[in-house]
């Protein structure tokens, strides 16, 4: 009933700010939906957000996972918040720019042999563009992300300081705030205390 409602506020709205006798195409305007979301409140969205996964990216979704009314597909959704508790750790993906395939292999190796990753993805055929030393630079890099306990970025920045051919390589890392429970705990099981 809900969208329904808002499907017609939508439409009155659109009627009433874009009359029909002109040549512009009528679109749902984003501030009936947010209206909707706010007047219908934000139960309704829950199980549709939790579903495509975009709850998880919302900082407001702890108030979105209400239970739903069905599971239609008979699967579910199991993730845990990353805490300092349990069978995980905080974890975090760590960003590292390198210059090309052969140092990529040899770094990812190196990174998992010591234990200071469970996993790095080496992703090929990047081109970054940047500042470097008062001019623009283009360079073809390959781009390796590393998950990881958070407790050993440290070691890891300077096993890739050591290990690598740039004098001063990326290392940026991003907190992982939840996910795969089983996914997770093997990040843990994976890498040294």
């Amino acid at each position: 009933m809900a969208s329904a409602l808002c499907n017609r506020a939508s439409s009155i709205v659109s009627s009433t700010i874009i009359p029909a006798s002109t040549s512009v195409r009528r679109r749902r305007l984003p501030l009936v939906g947010a209206i909707c979301v706010l007047t219908f409140g934000l139960t309704n969205l829950s199980y549709s957000l939790l579903k495509t996964g975009c709850a998880q990216s919302i900082h407001f979704a702890p108030f979105l996972r209400s239970k739903p009314r069905g599971n239609s597909t008979g699967r579910t959704f199991h993730s845990v918040k990353m805490d300092a508790g349990g069978n995980t750790v905080p974890s975090i993906v760590v960003y590292v720019t390198v210059p090309n395939k052969e140092s990529g292999k040899k770094l990812a190796e190196s990174i998992i042999r010591e234990k200071l990753a469970a996993c790095v993805n080496r992703v090929p055929g990047i081109e970054s563009v940047y500042h470097w030393q008062g001019e623009i630079q283009t360079d073809s890099e390959e781009l390796l992300i590393i998950k990881t306990r958070q407790s050993l970025l440290e070691p890891l920045t300077e096993h890739v300081k050591a290990n690598h051919e740039y004098d001063t390589p990326e290392v940026i890392a991003l907190p992982i705030l939840g996910g795969s429970v089983q996914y997770l705990e093997w990040i843990k099981n994976s890498t040294r205390d």
